[in-house]
Protein backbone atom coordinates (compact mmCIF):
# COMPACT_ATOMS: atom_id res chain seq x y z
CA UNK A 1 0.00 0.00 0.00
CA UNK A 2 1.14 3.22 -0.86
CA UNK A 3 0.76 6.59 0.48
CA UNK A 4 -1.28 9.24 -1.57
CA UNK A 5 0.74 11.86 -0.81
CA UNK A 6 3.66 9.97 -1.93
CA UNK A 7 1.90 9.08 -5.50
CA UNK A 8 0.78 13.16 -6.09
CA UNK A 9 4.30 13.71 -5.75
CA UNK A 10 5.22 16.43 -8.82
CA UNK A 11 1.74 16.36 -9.46
CA UNK A 12 0.18 20.12 -9.56
CA UNK A 13 -2.46 20.60 -7.08
CA UNK A 14 -5.15 23.31 -7.13
CA UNK A 15 -7.46 22.06 -3.90
CA UNK A 16 -7.50 19.01 -1.89
CA UNK A 17 -10.47 18.38 0.84
CA UNK A 18 -9.37 15.84 3.08
CA UNK A 19 -5.93 14.17 4.40
CA UNK A 20 -3.58 13.24 1.70
CA UNK A 21 -1.64 11.08 4.64
CA UNK A 22 -3.88 7.73 3.40
CA UNK A 23 -2.90 4.93 2.53
CA UNK A 24 -3.99 3.61 -1.87
CA UNK A 25 -4.01 0.25 -2.75
CA UNK A 26 -4.31 0.74 -6.29
CA UNK A 27 -4.77 3.62 -9.02
CA UNK A 28 -7.63 3.03 -11.42
CA UNK A 29 -9.25 5.31 -14.48
CA UNK A 30 -12.02 3.12 -14.76
CA UNK A 31 -14.84 3.31 -12.03
CA UNK A 32 -16.26 -0.34 -12.63
CA UNK A 33 -12.50 -1.81 -11.65
CA UNK A 34 -12.26 -0.05 -8.25
CA UNK A 35 -12.18 -1.38 -5.00
CA UNK A 36 -11.79 -0.67 -1.39
CA UNK A 37 -9.22 1.64 -0.29
CA UNK A 38 -8.15 2.30 -4.10
CA UNK A 39 -7.62 6.13 -5.62
CA UNK A 40 -9.63 7.03 -8.47
CA UNK A 41 -8.69 9.42 -11.29
CA UNK A 42 -11.69 11.04 -12.92
CA UNK A 43 -10.57 11.08 -16.72
CA UNK A 44 -12.41 13.16 -19.58
CA UNK A 45 -11.94 10.85 -22.76
CA UNK A 46 -13.43 11.14 -26.57
CA UNK A 47 -16.38 9.10 -25.64
CA UNK A 48 -16.93 8.93 -21.62
CA UNK A 49 -16.43 11.46 -18.83
CA UNK A 50 -14.51 9.83 -15.87
CA UNK A 51 -16.51 12.50 -13.58
CA UNK A 52 -19.65 11.22 -14.28
CA UNK A 53 -18.72 7.49 -12.65
CA UNK A 54 -17.19 9.16 -9.53
CA UNK A 55 -20.78 8.11 -8.24
CA UNK A 56 -20.09 4.33 -8.59
CA UNK A 57 -16.17 4.51 -7.71
CA UNK A 58 -17.43 5.78 -4.09
CA UNK A 59 -19.81 3.15 -3.53
CA UNK A 60 -16.89 0.23 -4.47
CA UNK A 61 -15.27 1.98 -1.40
CA UNK A 62 -12.41 3.99 -3.27
CA UNK A 63 -11.00 6.60 -0.53
CA UNK A 64 -9.58 8.94 -2.69
CA UNK A 65 -11.15 10.85 -5.62
CA UNK A 66 -8.43 12.90 -8.53
CA UNK A 67 -10.73 15.05 -10.70
CA UNK A 68 -10.89 17.97 -12.51
CA UNK A 69 -14.27 19.81 -10.79
CA UNK A 70 -14.57 18.95 -7.63
CA UNK A 71 -18.23 17.45 -7.27
CA UNK A 72 -20.84 19.55 -5.01
CA UNK A 73 -21.32 16.91 -2.54
CA UNK A 74 -18.02 15.29 -0.76
CA UNK A 75 -18.57 11.76 0.81
CA UNK A 76 -16.99 11.71 4.45
CA UNK A 77 -13.71 10.18 5.21
CA UNK A 78 -12.79 10.20 1.09
CA UNK A 79 -9.88 12.56 0.05
CA UNK A 80 -10.50 14.80 -3.05
CA UNK A 81 -7.61 16.12 -4.89
CA UNK A 82 -8.54 18.67 -7.90
CA UNK A 83 -5.87 19.12 -10.39
CA UNK A 84 -6.10 20.76 -14.09
CA UNK A 85 -5.43 17.94 -16.04
CA UNK A 86 -6.69 14.43 -14.75
CA UNK A 87 -4.27 12.82 -17.48
CA UNK A 88 -1.37 14.40 -16.74
CA UNK A 89 -2.01 13.21 -13.02
CA UNK A 90 -2.58 9.35 -13.76
CA UNK A 91 1.08 9.69 -15.70
CA UNK A 92 2.58 11.00 -12.95
CA UNK A 93 0.97 8.91 -9.99
CA UNK A 94 1.71 5.67 -12.30
CA UNK A 95 5.16 6.68 -12.44
CA UNK A 96 5.32 7.19 -8.56
CA UNK A 97 3.39 4.11 -7.58
CA UNK A 98 5.84 1.88 -9.76
CA UNK A 99 8.73 3.05 -8.66
CA UNK A 100 9.91 5.35 -11.72
CA UNK A 101 10.29 2.20 -13.27
CA UNK A 102 11.59 4.53 -16.92
CA UNK A 103 14.38 5.72 -14.87
CA UNK A 104 16.22 2.30 -13.94
CA UNK A 105 16.17 1.09 -17.98
CA UNK A 106 17.45 2.74 -21.29
CA UNK A 107 13.90 3.67 -22.92
CA UNK A 108 13.87 4.76 -26.15
CA UNK A 109 10.81 6.23 -27.87
CA UNK A 110 9.51 5.91 -31.93
CA UNK A 111 7.35 7.92 -33.22
CA UNK A 112 5.63 8.74 -36.87
CA UNK A 113 3.40 7.41 -38.96
CA UNK A 114 4.83 4.34 -40.69
CA UNK A 115 7.88 2.25 -39.43
CA UNK A 116 6.86 2.82 -35.91
CA UNK A 117 6.44 -0.97 -35.34
CA UNK A 118 9.17 -2.43 -37.48
CA UNK A 119 11.99 0.04 -35.96
CA UNK A 120 11.10 -0.77 -32.11
CA UNK A 121 10.88 -4.42 -32.54
CA UNK A 122 13.62 -4.89 -35.06
CA UNK A 123 15.60 -2.79 -32.34
CA UNK A 124 14.27 -5.14 -29.78
CA UNK A 125 15.39 -8.61 -31.69
CA UNK A 126 18.83 -6.64 -32.69
CA UNK A 127 19.61 -6.03 -28.59
CA UNK A 128 18.60 -9.43 -27.84
CA UNK A 129 20.91 -11.11 -30.12
CA UNK A 130 23.43 -8.53 -29.13
CA UNK A 131 23.04 -10.51 -25.86
CA UNK A 132 21.09 -8.09 -23.56
CA UNK A 133 17.92 -8.05 -21.81
CA UNK A 134 15.45 -6.09 -23.23
CA UNK A 135 11.68 -4.81 -23.30
CA UNK A 136 9.31 -4.15 -26.19
CA UNK A 137 6.40 -2.19 -26.34
CA UNK A 138 4.77 -2.12 -29.45
CA UNK A 139 1.40 -2.40 -31.00
CA UNK A 140 1.62 -5.88 -31.90
CA UNK A 141 2.66 -7.18 -28.08
CA UNK A 142 4.51 -6.37 -25.17
CA UNK A 143 7.77 -7.97 -23.94
CA UNK A 144 9.42 -8.50 -20.98
CA UNK A 145 12.97 -9.75 -22.28
CA UNK A 146 11.58 -13.52 -23.17
CA UNK A 147 8.10 -13.16 -21.93
CA UNK A 148 4.98 -12.19 -24.25
CA UNK A 149 2.07 -10.17 -23.58
CA UNK A 150 -0.38 -9.22 -25.73
CA UNK A 151 -1.38 -5.43 -26.41
CA UNK A 152 -4.32 -3.90 -28.31
CA UNK A 153 -3.28 -0.13 -28.19
CA UNK A 154 0.33 1.42 -29.77
CA UNK A 155 0.80 3.02 -26.76
CA UNK A 156 -1.00 1.59 -23.64
CA UNK A 157 -2.47 3.65 -20.84
CA UNK A 158 0.48 5.34 -18.63
CA UNK A 159 -0.62 2.15 -15.45
CA UNK A 160 0.07 -0.32 -17.69
CA UNK A 161 2.86 1.39 -19.87
CA UNK A 162 4.90 1.78 -15.97
CA UNK A 163 3.69 -1.64 -14.36
CA UNK A 164 5.22 -3.46 -17.75
CA UNK A 165 8.40 -1.04 -16.97
CA UNK A 166 8.11 -2.22 -13.17
CA UNK A 167 8.56 -5.81 -14.58
CA UNK A 168 11.18 -5.12 -16.70
CA UNK A 169 13.32 -3.63 -13.87
CA UNK A 170 12.36 -7.08 -11.75
CA UNK A 171 13.45 -8.72 -15.16
CA UNK A 172 16.76 -7.03 -14.91
CA UNK A 173 15.81 -5.57 -18.70
CA UNK A 174 18.12 -3.04 -19.80
CA UNK A 175 17.12 -1.54 -22.87
CA UNK A 176 13.57 -0.82 -23.69
CA UNK A 177 12.23 0.03 -26.88
CA UNK A 178 8.73 1.48 -27.00
CA UNK A 179 5.90 2.92 -30.13
CA UNK A 180 4.80 6.71 -29.22
CA UNK A 181 1.92 7.43 -31.21
CA UNK A 182 0.29 11.12 -31.32
CA UNK A 183 -2.93 9.66 -29.51
CA UNK A 184 -0.39 8.56 -26.42
CA UNK A 185 0.88 11.65 -26.81
CA UNK A 186 -1.98 13.94 -26.73
CA UNK A 187 -3.47 11.67 -23.77
CA UNK A 188 0.00 12.29 -21.91
CA UNK A 189 0.25 8.74 -21.68
CA UNK A 190 4.25 9.09 -21.75
CA UNK A 191 4.10 11.77 -19.61
CA UNK A 192 6.97 10.91 -16.38
CA UNK A 193 8.56 8.82 -18.43
CA UNK A 194 12.40 9.15 -18.63
CA UNK A 195 13.73 8.20 -22.33
CA UNK A 196 17.35 8.37 -23.49
CA UNK A 197 16.28 8.90 -26.33
CA UNK A 198 13.33 9.22 -29.46
CA UNK A 199 13.61 7.91 -32.95
CA UNK A 200 11.37 10.19 -35.60
CA UNK A 201 10.48 7.88 -38.57
CA UNK A 202 8.09 9.53 -41.15
CA UNK A 203 5.18 11.65 -41.52
CA UNK A 204 2.29 11.61 -43.34
CA UNK A 205 -1.80 11.53 -43.50
CA UNK A 206 -3.27 9.44 -40.87
CA UNK A 207 -5.57 10.15 -37.68
CA UNK A 208 -6.88 13.46 -38.91
CA UNK A 209 -10.55 12.13 -37.22
CA UNK A 210 -8.56 12.84 -33.83
CA UNK A 211 -6.57 15.38 -34.28
CA UNK A 212 -7.66 18.70 -35.64
CA UNK A 213 -5.58 18.81 -38.82
CA UNK A 214 -2.29 18.04 -39.97
CA UNK A 215 -0.43 21.05 -38.33
CA UNK A 216 -2.17 19.62 -34.68
CA UNK A 217 -1.27 15.90 -35.79
CA UNK A 218 2.79 17.08 -36.25
CA UNK A 219 2.61 19.25 -33.39
CA UNK A 220 2.07 15.98 -31.39
CA UNK A 221 4.15 14.34 -32.42
CA UNK A 222 7.08 16.79 -31.67
CA UNK A 223 5.89 17.03 -28.23
CA UNK A 224 8.00 13.66 -27.46
CA UNK A 225 11.68 15.25 -28.75
CA UNK A 226 10.52 19.02 -27.50
CA UNK A 227 10.38 17.26 -24.01
CA UNK A 228 13.87 15.09 -24.24
CA UNK A 229 16.09 15.89 -21.43
CA UNK A 230 19.48 17.35 -22.31
CA UNK A 231 21.41 13.73 -22.03
CA UNK A 232 19.27 12.34 -24.58
CA UNK A 233 19.58 11.64 -28.02
CA UNK A 234 16.67 13.14 -30.70
CA UNK A 235 17.21 11.14 -34.35
CA UNK A 236 15.47 12.20 -36.81
CA UNK A 237 14.95 11.60 -40.97
CA UNK A 238 16.10 14.54 -42.42
CA UNK A 239 14.82 13.37 -45.64
CA UNK A 240 11.16 13.59 -44.30
CA UNK A 241 10.13 17.73 -44.82
CA UNK A 242 8.89 17.89 -41.08
CA UNK A 243 11.91 15.60 -40.05
CA UNK A 244 14.27 18.55 -38.90
CA UNK A 245 10.83 20.21 -37.36
CA UNK A 246 10.68 17.46 -35.24
CA UNK A 247 13.98 18.26 -33.26
CA UNK A 248 14.41 22.32 -33.38
CA UNK A 249 12.98 22.79 -29.98
CA UNK A 250 14.62 19.84 -28.58
CA UNK A 251 17.84 20.14 -25.73
CA UNK A 252 18.73 16.76 -26.36
CA UNK A 253 21.64 16.18 -29.10
CA UNK A 254 20.28 16.25 -32.21
CA UNK A 255 21.04 13.75 -35.45
CA UNK A 256 20.11 12.65 -38.31
CA UNK A 257 19.92 9.83 -41.02
CA UNK A 258 18.60 9.67 -44.66
CA UNK A 259 19.57 8.79 -48.29
CA UNK A 260 19.01 10.94 -50.22
CA UNK A 261 20.40 13.99 -47.69
CA UNK A 262 23.21 15.13 -46.03
CA UNK A 263 22.84 13.34 -42.38
CA UNK A 264 25.26 11.64 -39.75
CA UNK A 265 23.97 8.55 -40.67
CA UNK A 266 23.56 7.92 -44.25
CA UNK A 267 22.64 4.75 -46.55
CA UNK A 268 22.27 3.68 -49.97
CA UNK A 269 20.34 0.70 -51.81
CA UNK A 270 23.27 -1.38 -54.33
CA UNK A 271 20.63 -3.85 -55.02
CA UNK A 272 16.62 -4.91 -54.34
CA UNK A 273 15.23 -8.36 -55.10
CA UNK A 274 12.28 -10.48 -53.30
CA UNK A 275 14.22 -12.14 -50.57
CA UNK A 276 16.89 -9.28 -49.76
CA UNK A 277 18.36 -6.20 -50.79
CA UNK A 278 22.03 -5.23 -50.11
CA UNK A 279 22.58 -1.96 -48.25
CA UNK A 280 25.36 0.25 -47.75
CA UNK A 281 25.31 1.92 -44.43
CA UNK A 282 28.37 4.40 -43.67
CA UNK A 283 30.46 3.07 -46.47
CA UNK A 284 29.63 -0.72 -45.23
CA UNK A 285 28.01 -3.10 -47.84
CA UNK A 286 25.11 -5.31 -45.70
CA UNK A 287 22.66 -7.84 -47.10
CA UNK A 288 19.23 -7.71 -45.43
CA UNK A 289 16.19 -10.05 -45.56
CA UNK A 290 13.68 -6.72 -45.72
CA UNK A 291 13.24 -4.77 -48.92
CA UNK A 292 12.18 -1.61 -50.08
CA UNK A 293 13.38 1.83 -49.63
CA UNK A 294 10.72 2.09 -46.88
CA UNK A 295 12.92 -0.67 -45.01
CA UNK A 296 16.21 0.68 -45.96
CA UNK A 297 15.03 4.05 -43.69
CA UNK A 298 14.01 1.68 -40.88
CA UNK A 299 17.62 -0.46 -40.81
CA UNK A 300 19.53 2.90 -41.45
CA UNK A 301 17.28 3.96 -37.91
CA UNK A 302 18.12 0.90 -36.07
CA UNK A 303 21.51 1.08 -37.29
CA UNK A 304 21.77 4.54 -35.88
CA UNK A 305 20.25 3.93 -32.94
CA UNK A 306 22.09 0.81 -31.96
CA UNK A 307 25.91 2.91 -32.63
CA UNK A 308 24.26 5.74 -30.08
CA UNK A 309 23.54 2.56 -27.57
CA UNK A 310 27.18 2.10 -27.63
CA UNK A 311 27.22 -1.09 -30.30
CA UNK A 312 30.24 -1.10 -31.86
CA UNK A 313 29.38 -0.65 -36.12
CA UNK A 314 30.89 -4.65 -37.23
CA UNK A 315 28.62 -5.99 -34.82
CA UNK A 316 25.60 -3.79 -35.79
CA UNK A 317 26.20 -4.65 -39.05
CA UNK A 318 26.16 -8.63 -38.17
CA UNK A 319 23.38 -8.27 -36.40
CA UNK A 320 21.26 -6.38 -39.15
CA UNK A 321 21.76 -9.14 -41.63
CA UNK A 322 20.08 -11.56 -39.80
CA UNK A 323 16.81 -9.69 -38.78
CA UNK A 324 13.79 -10.93 -40.00
CA UNK A 325 10.54 -9.13 -41.04
CA UNK A 326 7.84 -8.10 -38.48
CA UNK A 327 4.21 -10.04 -38.37
CA UNK A 328 2.18 -8.06 -40.90
CA UNK A 329 4.86 -5.78 -42.59
CA UNK A 330 5.76 -6.66 -45.93
CA UNK A 331 5.70 -10.90 -44.80
CA UNK A 332 5.37 -12.88 -48.12
CA UNK A 333 5.51 -16.77 -49.50
CA UNK A 334 5.42 -17.43 -52.97
CA UNK A 335 2.99 -20.55 -53.87
CA UNK A 336 3.60 -23.91 -55.28
CA UNK A 337 2.27 -22.32 -58.84
CA UNK A 338 4.68 -19.63 -58.05
CA UNK A 339 2.26 -16.65 -57.13
CA UNK A 340 3.71 -14.41 -54.39
CA UNK A 341 1.44 -13.15 -51.18
CA UNK A 342 2.03 -10.01 -49.79
CA UNK A 343 0.53 -9.46 -46.61
CA UNK A 344 0.93 -5.32 -44.98
CA UNK A 345 -0.13 -3.48 -42.41
CA UNK A 346 -0.08 -0.72 -44.74
CA UNK A 347 -3.28 1.38 -43.56
CA UNK A 348 -2.03 4.87 -44.77
CA UNK A 349 -1.92 6.54 -48.12
CA UNK A 350 2.10 6.90 -47.88
CA UNK A 351 2.61 3.47 -46.88
CA UNK A 352 0.33 1.72 -49.31
CA UNK A 353 2.16 3.69 -52.10
CA UNK A 354 5.72 2.67 -50.44
CA UNK A 355 4.80 -0.80 -50.71
CA UNK A 356 3.45 -0.63 -54.55
CA UNK A 357 6.39 1.07 -55.48
CA UNK A 358 8.56 -1.95 -54.12
CA UNK A 359 6.16 -4.24 -55.43
CA UNK A 360 6.18 -2.79 -59.24
CA UNK A 361 10.24 -1.84 -58.53
CA UNK A 362 10.96 -5.73 -58.22
CA UNK A 363 8.43 -6.87 -61.49
CA UNK A 364 9.84 -8.07 -64.43
CA UNK A 365 6.90 -6.42 -66.89
CA UNK A 366 4.72 -9.40 -66.79
CA UNK A 367 3.65 -9.99 -63.56
CA UNK A 368 0.09 -8.72 -62.84
CA UNK A 369 -0.21 -7.30 -59.55
CA UNK A 370 -3.69 -7.70 -57.50
CA UNK A 371 -4.61 -5.23 -54.28
CA UNK A 372 -6.99 -6.33 -51.94
CA UNK A 373 -7.18 -3.31 -49.47
CA UNK A 374 -9.56 -1.65 -47.72
CA UNK A 375 -10.27 1.25 -45.17
CA UNK A 376 -11.27 1.35 -41.53
CA UNK A 377 -14.58 2.53 -40.29
CA UNK A 378 -15.16 5.55 -37.19
CA UNK A 379 -11.59 6.26 -38.37
CA UNK A 380 -10.27 9.31 -40.62
CA UNK A 381 -12.66 9.56 -43.54
CA UNK A 382 -10.38 11.69 -46.01
CA UNK A 383 -7.88 9.32 -46.39
CA UNK A 384 -10.32 6.88 -48.07
CA UNK A 385 -10.73 8.18 -51.41
CA UNK A 386 -6.80 8.96 -51.30
CA UNK A 387 -5.96 4.54 -50.81
CA UNK A 388 -8.68 4.30 -53.52
CA UNK A 389 -6.67 5.94 -56.03
CA UNK A 390 -3.57 4.70 -55.22
CA UNK A 391 -4.56 1.10 -55.28
CA UNK A 392 -6.55 1.39 -58.53
CA UNK A 393 -3.60 3.49 -60.02
CA UNK A 394 -0.50 1.27 -59.35
CA UNK A 395 -2.16 -2.41 -59.68
CA UNK A 396 -3.70 -4.11 -62.59
CA UNK A 397 -6.39 -5.18 -60.36
CA UNK A 398 -8.04 -3.27 -56.82
CA UNK A 399 -10.47 -5.31 -54.93
CA UNK A 400 -12.03 -2.84 -52.69
CA UNK A 401 -13.04 -4.79 -49.31
CA UNK A 402 -13.85 -4.03 -45.97
CA UNK A 403 -10.85 -3.75 -43.04
CA UNK A 404 -12.32 -2.98 -39.77
CA UNK A 405 -15.56 -1.52 -40.53
CA UNK A 406 -16.75 -1.22 -36.88
CA UNK A 407 -19.74 0.28 -36.53
CA UNK A 408 -20.18 1.76 -39.91
CA UNK A 409 -21.49 0.58 -43.15
CA UNK A 410 -19.04 -1.33 -44.87
CA UNK A 411 -20.77 -0.35 -48.13
CA UNK A 412 -20.32 3.42 -47.36
CA UNK A 413 -16.61 3.08 -46.73
CA UNK A 414 -16.12 1.52 -49.92
CA UNK A 415 -18.26 4.36 -51.96
CA UNK A 416 -15.79 6.94 -50.27
CA UNK A 417 -12.71 4.92 -51.57
CA UNK A 418 -14.35 4.21 -55.18
CA UNK A 419 -14.68 8.29 -54.99
CA UNK A 420 -10.80 8.33 -55.29
CA UNK A 421 -10.54 5.97 -58.72
CA UNK A 422 -9.62 8.33 -61.87
CA UNK A 423 -11.88 7.18 -64.85
CA UNK A 424 -9.23 5.14 -66.48
CA UNK A 425 -8.81 2.66 -63.68
CA UNK A 426 -12.37 2.36 -63.07
CA UNK A 427 -12.30 -1.06 -64.68
CA UNK A 428 -9.48 -2.52 -62.88
CA UNK A 429 -11.87 -2.47 -59.46
CA UNK A 430 -14.10 -4.82 -58.02
CA UNK A 431 -15.98 -4.71 -55.07
CA UNK A 432 -16.46 -7.49 -52.69
CA UNK A 433 -17.58 -6.57 -49.24
CA UNK A 434 -16.43 -9.54 -47.93
CA UNK A 435 -12.88 -9.70 -46.88
CA UNK A 436 -12.83 -13.65 -46.80
CA UNK A 437 -14.25 -13.69 -50.56
CA UNK A 438 -11.90 -10.77 -51.61
CA UNK A 439 -9.06 -12.41 -50.68
CA UNK A 440 -10.05 -15.88 -52.19
CA UNK A 441 -11.41 -14.04 -55.29
CA UNK A 442 -7.48 -12.77 -55.67
CA UNK A 443 -6.29 -15.75 -55.37
CA UNK A 444 -8.33 -17.33 -57.93
CA UNK A 445 -7.66 -14.31 -59.94
CA UNK A 446 -3.70 -15.11 -59.63
CA UNK A 447 -1.32 -17.00 -62.12
CA UNK A 448 2.16 -18.16 -61.83
CA UNK A 449 3.94 -14.96 -61.65
CA UNK A 450 1.75 -12.43 -60.15
CA UNK A 451 1.69 -10.64 -57.12
CA UNK A 452 -0.94 -10.25 -54.58
CA UNK A 453 -1.09 -7.54 -51.99
CA UNK A 454 -3.78 -7.69 -49.12
CA UNK A 455 -3.21 -4.54 -47.39
CA UNK A 456 -4.51 -2.58 -44.37
CA UNK A 457 -4.40 -5.70 -41.24
CA UNK A 458 -1.31 -6.93 -41.43
CA UNK A 459 -0.55 -8.90 -37.86
CA UNK A 460 -3.69 -8.25 -36.89
CA UNK A 461 -5.88 -11.87 -35.90
CA UNK A 462 -9.38 -10.11 -35.72
CA UNK A 463 -11.68 -8.65 -38.10
CA UNK A 464 -14.37 -5.75 -35.83
CA UNK A 465 -17.51 -5.77 -37.76
CA UNK A 466 -20.65 -4.19 -36.58
CA UNK A 467 -18.58 -4.05 -33.03
CA UNK A 468 -18.46 -7.15 -32.47
CA UNK A 469 -14.95 -9.17 -33.20
CA UNK A 470 -14.11 -12.11 -35.01
CA UNK A 471 -11.34 -14.16 -35.52
CA UNK A 472 -9.36 -13.59 -38.91
CA UNK A 473 -5.61 -13.88 -40.33
CA UNK A 474 -4.97 -12.48 -43.57
CA UNK A 475 -1.75 -14.38 -43.93
CA UNK A 476 -3.45 -17.47 -42.68
CA UNK A 477 -6.12 -17.24 -45.15
CA UNK A 478 -4.15 -16.43 -48.17
CA UNK A 479 -1.30 -19.11 -47.33
CA UNK A 480 -4.11 -21.66 -47.17
CA UNK A 481 -6.57 -21.11 -49.83
CA UNK A 482 -3.15 -20.53 -52.40
CA UNK A 483 -2.01 -24.12 -51.20
CA UNK A 484 -5.44 -25.07 -51.39
CA UNK A 485 -5.41 -24.29 -55.16
CA UNK A 486 -2.44 -25.83 -55.77
CA UNK A 487 -3.14 -29.25 -54.30
CA UNK A 488 -6.47 -29.10 -56.99
CA UNK A 489 -4.25 -28.27 -59.90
Amino acid sequence: MKQLKDLLFGVSLHAVSGSTAVGIESIRFDSRETGASDAFVAIRGTEADGHRFIDGALKNGVRAVICEELPQDLADGVTYVEVADTQLALAVMASNYYGNPSANLRLVGVTGTNGKTTVSTLLYQLFKKAGYKVGLISTIKIMVDDQEFPTRLTTPDSLTINKYLSRMNEAGVEFCFMEVSSHGIAQRRTEGLVFEGGIFTNLSHDHLDYHKDFADYRDTKKKLFDGLPKSAFALTNADDKNGLFMIQNTRARKLTYALRSYADFRAQILEQQLDGQLLKIQDNEVWTKLIGQFNAYNLLAIYATASLLGLGQLEILQLLSGLQTVDGRFQYFVSKQRITAIVDYAHTPDALKNVLVTINALRTGNESVITVVGCGGERDKSKRPVMGHIASDMSETAIFTSDNPRREPPRDIIAEMEAGVEPQNVRKVLVIEDREQAIRTACKMAGGGDIILIAGKGHETYQEIAGVRRDFDDYKLVSEVLERLASEV
